[in-house]
């Protein structure tokens, strides 16, 4: 079985992490995104999502599924319950990151295994990576991105609130990629510090 090579990108909201992440899968890459891995398995019938539901209560559940905006709504605005879902939550996507990555070994066809995860350092899980990349936005470009798709500037304040702030992320990254420009602007960065990667940690 190969050894894919494990990178996690992470940064502050509206940064450019999933572009990023974008990039590296045209460019071979096996890329998993934390959030998405969430979403999949917060299902009402799951033993996640039951546990989550008790935690929460009932009125997370609306046609029968559970709706992430109103669970934003209710932990964003009571830290310890926010402490208690990821206490939930975190396990539950480390363990299929792993699952998937030994899925994405076998397969012997991808470069690396990327993982985007913006609480990459706020659950400690940096010590599972062999590369870290934090993906960083100037603030303004960062709030204009996050209302552009449809959220306002408070929900990004709260959010943020929650997390380490993008420069100390950077400061504890091994790569710090600056997204302020094009896309054009950040694949070049992407490509060359891909490559950079595979030829210094080979």
């Amino acid at each position: 079985m190969l050894k894919l090579k494990k990178i996690a990108i992470t940064g502050g909201l509206a940064s450019g992490k999933s572009t990023v992440c974008q990039f590296l899968q045209e460019l071979g890459a096996y890329v998993v995104n934390a959030d998405t891995i969430v979403h999949e398995l917060l299902k009402a019938q799951t033993d996640l999502g039951q546990k989550v539901l008790h935690l929460l209560g009932p009125d997370i559940l609306q046609n029968g599924k559970i709706n992430r905006q109103v669970i934003a709504k209710k932990v964003f605005q009571n830290e310890n319950l926010l402490r208690k879902l990821e206490s939930i939550l975190h396990p539950a996507v480390l363990e299929e990151i792993s699952r998937r990555y030994e899925k994405a070994s076998l397969a012997n066809r991808y470069t690396s295994f990327v993982v985007e995860m913006p609480l990459l350092f706020e659950i400690s899980a940096q010590v599972f990576y062999d590369v870290i990349v934090t993906v960083i936005a100037d603030d303004t470009t960062a709030i204009d991105r996050f209302l552009a798709m449809g959220h306002t500037k408070q929900e990004y304040e709260e959010r943020m609130s929650h997390q380490l702030s993008p420069m100390t992320k950077a400061q504890q990254a091994h790569y710090v990629l600056t997204n302020n420009g094009t896309f054009k602007d950040l694949r070049k960065q992407v490509e060359k510090l891909y490559n950079f990667i595979g030829v210094s940690l080979s």
